[in-house]
C-alpha cells in the first residue's frame, strides 16, 4: 500500500533530494526507527510498516508532530486565516509567547513553513517565504490532514541516541542522518552536535551491529571512514539539490536558490543491494514546490 508523501516541514540538511538513492538501499522490515527525524523525509517518503518510532533531541519538533498526530482539527483552527508576511514571521518568532502544546506547535510550524531553508535557530532563522515557491497557507490545512494520517500509531521521542539505540527491538532497521562531522551546526540548529557526540554514535552502534540494521548519512571524509572502518560497506553517493528559494531572506533580496551536488557516504552494516523502486509514480512540479 503506497503512502508516500512529503515531510510537513522545511528542513536544513534534510534528505528530500536523496531520498530515492536512500530508499532504493533499505532493506525489507517491520519496525523502522530514525533517532534524528529532523524533517523525517525518509519516513514520509517510504511505505509506513508495523513499528515506527520517530526521536528528535528538539522536543518543539516532536511536539509539533505530536499535535499533528493527535490533534490536527485544532492546529488547523489555529492557523485558519493566517496568511504568510514578513511581519507575521517576525511576531511568531519574536513575540508570540506559546502557553500550551497546541500554541507551540502554531509556532513552530508557522515560522518552520515561512523561514529560509527551514532553518529553526532562532538566531540564524530568516523570513523566506516566497510566494510562487513556498506551500500556501491555504493549503497548509491538507498538509496537515495527510501527515495526521500517516503519523498515526508511531511513537514519538526526544531523547539521545544513545538511549533510542540501545532500546531498539531486535532485527529493527535504523535510518540515521546525524549532523555533519565538518559544519558549522550552530547555524542551522537549535541543538549541536559535538566532536564527542559522533564518537558516542559510532561506539553504540558497533555495540548493537549484530541486532540492528542502519543505514548512516555522513559528509565523506577521513574522519569517518576510520570511525566507520568496521561497518559493512560505505558507497559514495551523489544527488543535485536547491537551497530553498527565498523572496527576501535576510538581506531583502528575491533571488532563486543555486543548485548544488550532494556528496554523503551511506554507511551500512548489511548487504545492501538496490531495493524496490522508491515512487510508483514520478515527483512533479507541484509536489516539488510543497517541499519548498
Amino acid at each position: 500500500m503506497a503512502q508516500e508523501i512529503n515531510s510537513p516541514f522545511r528542513y536544513a540538511g534534510g534528505k528530500f533530494y536523496a531520498r530515492k538513492l536512500i530508499i532504493e538501499h533499505i532493506p525489507e522490515h517491520t519496525y523502522y526507527i530514525e533517532p534524528f527525524a529532523g524533517g523525517a523525509s525518509i519516513f514520509f517518503a517510504k511505505e509506513k510498516v508495523v513499528g515506527n518510532w520517530l526521536n528528535d533531541i528538539d522536543e518543539d519538533l516532536i511536539n509539533c508532530l505530536k499535535v499533528i498526530r493527535d490533534t490536527p482539527g485544532k492546529l488547523i483552527a489555529r492557523l485558519e486565516g493566517e496568511v504568510a508576511t514578513k511581519e507575521r514571521h517576525a511576531y511568531y518568532k519574536n513575540i508570540y509567547n506559546p502557553k500550551t502544546k497546541l500554541e507551540r506547535a502554531v509556532r513552530w510550524f508557522y515560522v518552520n513553513r515561512t523561514s529560509y531553508s527551514g532553518i529553526m535557530n532562532m538566531q540564524n532563522c530568516y523570513w523566506g517565504y516566497g510566494e510562487k515557491y513556498s506551500m500556501r497557507p491555504e493549503n497548509w490545512p491538507r498538509n496537515i490532514l495527510r501527515t495526521s494520517a500517516k503519523l498515526q500509531k508511531v511513537k514519538f521521542t526526544s531523547l539521545d541516541f544513545e538511549k533510542i539505540v540501545s532500546e531498539a527491538p531486535d532485527d529493527s532497521f535504523l535510518f540515521i542522518d546525524p549532523p555533519y562531522f565538518n559544519a558549522d551546526q550552530k547555524k542551522f540548529y537549535a541543538y549541536s552536535f559535538k566532536k564527542d557526540d559522533h564518537f558516542r554514535l559510532s561506539k553504540i552502534l558497533r555495540k548493537h551491529s549484530t541486532r540492528l540494521k542502519f543505514l548512516l548519512t555522513y559528509d565523506d571524509n577521513p574522519e569517518v571512514r576510520e570511525l566507520y572502518e568496521w561497518a559493512h560497506a560505505m558507497h559514495e553517493k551523489q544527488w543535485n539539490y536547491t537551497i530553498n528559494r527565498t523572496d527576501d531572506q535576510k538581506n531583502g533580496t528575491s533571488k532563486k536558490g543555486a543548485r548544488y551536488k550532494g556528496h554523503e557516504l551511506f554507511i551500512v552494516n548489511y548487504s545492501s543491494e538496490k531495493q524496490k523502486p522508491l515512487f510508483s509514480y514520478q515527483l512533479n512540479s507541484h509536489e516539488l514546490i510543497e517541499q519548498a
